[in-house]
Order: structure tokens, then sequence, then C-alpha cells
């Protein structure tokens, strides 16, 4: 039978598991975020280091953590591991996609789709939930992507875009709307880039009304207005989306 020391011991290391699994399900922990070290959290959680490292290593049995030696512990992606591109490199899969008659064309208007739902959403939660923090993190992001805005390459301009919107999907504090977002710009870069891409060869120019739009989003979230950062989120890209030329299938 169990000391009693030992059974005080096993509710404190599971107290603290819970706490821990509570701050990545409810993005407090973003996917792919390193956890603070050990230390840190015995601290602020008022316990010992070693019940921490227990915690961590009931996590990592979990599956919802993984550690690195000496490189400390990250929070993970859960949905990484499930979710498979619909389009590759490979010939065979090219054919394939060429005999169902699928193009790279239908996977931008999907993303492009996609991503009007998901960055409405993102940006009406970061709005009621971002911390001031995240708030200044993310001014500072915009202020660095209007200088970035001239005289950079389309590469440049879609990363310096997804990093925009990727630190308000992690200013949400919403897990589902982090992860989704997340393995959407990975795995649907090029498509994103494409779609940039093609407005630019389109236009000749970064279109004026994106950037605008972007304030517009910006605005709304610094200002914790929910509902007008969802809006103005939802008609960037739907605006986006409308650059494309070109039939679609549904």
């Amino acid at each position: 039978m169990a000391s009693t020391t030992e059974g005080n011991q096993d509710g404190v290391v599971h107290r603290v598991a819970l706490e821990l699994e509570r701050r990545i399900v409810c993005g407090d922990i973003c996917p792919g975020q390193k956890l603070p070290s050990q230390r840190k959290l015995a601290e602020d959680l008022g316990v010992s280091r070693s019940s921490v490292r227990e915690a961590v290593q009931e996590l990592q049995s979990k599956g919802l953590i993984e550690t690195y030696h000496g490189g400390g512990s990250f929070s993970k992606n859960l949905l990484e591991g499930f979710y498979q591109l619909p389009i590759t490199t490979s010939h065979t899969d090219q054919q394939l996609l060429k005999d169902q008659q699928f193009s790279s064309h239908d996977i931008q208007h999907q993303v492009m789709e996609m991503r009007e739902i998901l960055e409405g959403e993102a940006a009406y939660f970061a709005a009621l939930r971002a911390s001031d923090r995240q708030l200044e993190a993310l001014s500072e992001e915009y202020q660095r992507m209007l200088r970035r805005s001239s005289g950079e390459t389309t590469l440049k301009k879609a990363k310096a875009d997804l990093r925009f919107h990727m630190m308000i999907a992690e200013s949400s504090h919403h897990l589902l709307v982090i992860s989704i977002s997340q393995v959407m710009y990975s795995k649907y870069f090029n498509a994103i880039y494409g779609v940039l891409s093609r407005t630019l060869k389109k236009t000749g120019k970064y279109p004026p009304k994106i950037s605008m739009q972007h304030a517009d989003i910006y605005q709304a979230v610094i200002g914790r207005d929910a509902r007008a950062a969802r809006q103005a989120a939802s008609e960037h890209i739907r605006y986006t989306r409308q650059q494309l030329t070109g039939p679609f299938r549904s």
C-alpha cells in the first residue's frame, strides 16, 4: 500500500498535469510552443521541480507534448500526423490528380474558402481573448509587415502575410483554431503563395485594398471589437479569393 506521502505526491503530480493540459487545451500554450522551464513552472505553481518533471512525463506519455534532451518540452500539434496533403510532386500522384480532373487551381480555391471560415473565427476570438502581451506583439508584427510591404519579393510578402494571420490565430486561445491554422499554413503554403503570385501578376502590384483590409483586421483585434474583426478577416479572404480567375469545379 502506498504511503500517505506517496499518495500526496501523486495527487500533486496529477494536479500539475491537469493544469498544464488545461493550458494546452485552452490555447494558452500553443501547438509547437516551448513550455516554460521546469524551474519556472515549479515557481508559478508552487510545487517541487520533481512534481513538474513527473507531470511533464505524464503528458508526454499521453502524446500531448514531446521533450528533447537539453532542448526542453514542446506542445504537440495533435492534428499534424493525421493530415495528409492531397497534392505531392510524385509523377504517380500528379497523373492520378490529372485523371480525376483535380488541379492546383482547385486547391487554391478550396484553401481560400477554408481560410475565409477559419480566419474570421480566429480574429473574432483573438479580439476577445488575446492577452495584452499578445496584442503588443501583434502590433509590432503589423508594423514590420508594413515596412516590408514595398520592395520585397512575392515570397517574402507571402511569408509576412501568413505570420500576421498566424499571430492572430495564436492569440485566439482556441486549440482547434490554432492547430488547424498551423496545419493549413504549413501544408498549403504553396497554394497560398500561388494565390498571391497570381494576384500580383494580374494587377502588376500588391493590391492596396489588401493593405487596407489588413489595417481593418488589426484595428478591430487591437480594439477588441470581435464582430468587426470577424467581418474584416472574412471579407479580406473573400476579396483575395475573388482575385483568382478561371473556372472552379465544386
